[in-house]
């Protein structure tokens, strides 16, 4: 592997390039429901049943036939049973006859609508009924929520809690999901130390490595920690090397670029890892490079948590997900207007933190923070990211540009 400069690759065409360069992992497992949110199926499911099975009440009432009110609209029916959710009435309601009805409960033979309570006078065990109803008013029929083959979820889709409330609905106790991923996260540089421990004269106290594990938590990633690695090409290449042998993708911080203590590329090369690419259109986060071998992938992220931190979001994640066989679902982006002023070189896209704030008639977008790929403060509150586009100069208040929320930012 060389570190001969190339032309620094868009962030887009970068992430569409990997994503068409990977295969998903091949091995599944069998989870339960409950263990089932935040993993991706592996199978399709369809419903074994309709949902409801039966025809129902949708209200609390009274369920008479409509033809027969239609005809006589101040009818005294006369009420011969009660049905509740779980409690069908075991009989045949016939002409001038009413069933005092519950939500939920199964329609039985006979009425073809429900009469909602406040619409009904009772007196004993007879009932008039006010409103005008139709054939079905009030009922919900068989499959209304789910019909007997119709499919749950698709291969390769999250499985969400929605998604777990309407699988239990149908009676699905268990679901495959693609195996965890290993993914082993690691820092370099002889001036980073871990947090907690003392930090000598020029040391800095590791913030990158306990950031991407934070950000890979998940039910669907285990998280393998190779601690921080000397500014040693063996060292590094080593670290590489250990850390392949039992994870799936490997992801270091700092020693991206090219300078003289910058060993990443050479010691991915020393593995036999080939270089996807190196160097990305975007600040921050331009001296990034990914190395290949075989189906495994190498990030080296660069050392500015910043830089790391968005590298992680707009382009590992999405990698991620292909890898166990999910959706790449397209960066969520909302266009909201500038409310700042903003000058930059043409040629890479920017990537800024801002708030969200309430200004006249709707929402602006603000820059949050102070300035530079090192200042992990400026992650700290802001609601999401900001694209000014590659090719734009700069931003004046009012332009609409992308907005990328963070999920703490969502419901």
């Amino acid at each position: 592997m060389s570190n001969q400069r190339t032309a620094p690759i868009p962030i887009d065409q970068a992430r569409s390039q990997l994503l068409a360069s990977i295969d998903m992992i091949s091995t599944t497992e069998i989870v339960s429901l409950d263990d089932a949110c935040g993993r991706i199926a592996a199978e399709n499911i369809t419903s074994l049943i309709d949902l409801p099975r039966t025809y129902n009440a949708a209200v609390d009432g009274y369920g008479v036939d409509s033809a027969e009110l239609a005809a006589a609209p101040h009818k005294l029916f006369k009420i011969i049973g009660v049905a509740r959710a779980g409690h069908p009435f075991d009989g045949v309601i016939g002409a001038g006859e009413a069933i005092e009805i519950y939500t939920g409960a199964v329609m039985p033979s006979g009425p073809d609508c429900v009469a909602m309570h406040e619409d009904c006078s009772r007196t004993d065990d007879t009932v008039v009924i006010t409103a005008n109803l139709s054939k079905a008013s009030n009922m919900r029929p068989p499959g209304e929520n789910l019909a007997k083959g119709e499919t749950i979820i698709t291969k390769g889709q999250m499985i969400t809690a929605a998604l777990v409330g309407q699988l239990a609905a149908a009676g699905t106790a268990q679901v495959e999901v693609a195996r965890c991923l290993r993914v082993a996260v690691m820092s370099t540089g002889d001036e980073v130390v871990t947090a907690g421990t003392d930090a000598a004269h020029a040391q800095i106290f590791d913030a990158n490595r306990p950031m991407l594990k934070a950000m890979l938590q998940s039910k669907q990633i285990e998280v393998i920690d190779c601690g921080i690695v000397p500014d040693r090409l063996d060292a590094l290449a080593d670290a590489y090397e250990q850390a392949l042998q039992k994870a799936d993708v490997v992801i270091s911080s700092g020693g991206a670029s090219d300078g003289i203590e910058d060993h990443s590329q050479q010691a991915m090369g020393q593995i036999g890892a080939s270089c996807a690419f190196w160097r990305l259109a975007m600040k921050p986060g331009r001296p990034m490079a990914v190395g290949q071998r075989e189906k495994q992938l190498v990030f080296c992220l660069p050392g500015n948590p910043v830089a790391a931190f968005v590298c992680t979001r707009l382009l590992i994640n999405p990698v991620l997900t292909r890898l166990l066989g999910g959706i790449v679902q397209p960066t969520l982006k909302i266009s909201v207007p500038a409310g700042f002023t903003h000058r930059k070189k043409p040629g890479r896209a920017e990537f800024l933190r801002v708030v969200l704030v309430d200004e006249g008639d709707g929402q602006v977008l603000q820059l949050h923070g102070r300035k530079g790929a090192g200042v992990i403060s400026s992650l700290t509150g802001a609601d999401g990211l900001v694209e000014i586009p590659l090719e734009n100069a700069g931003v004046d208040k009012g332009l609409m540009l992308s907005f990328l929320p963070f999920h703490e930012r969502g419901l």
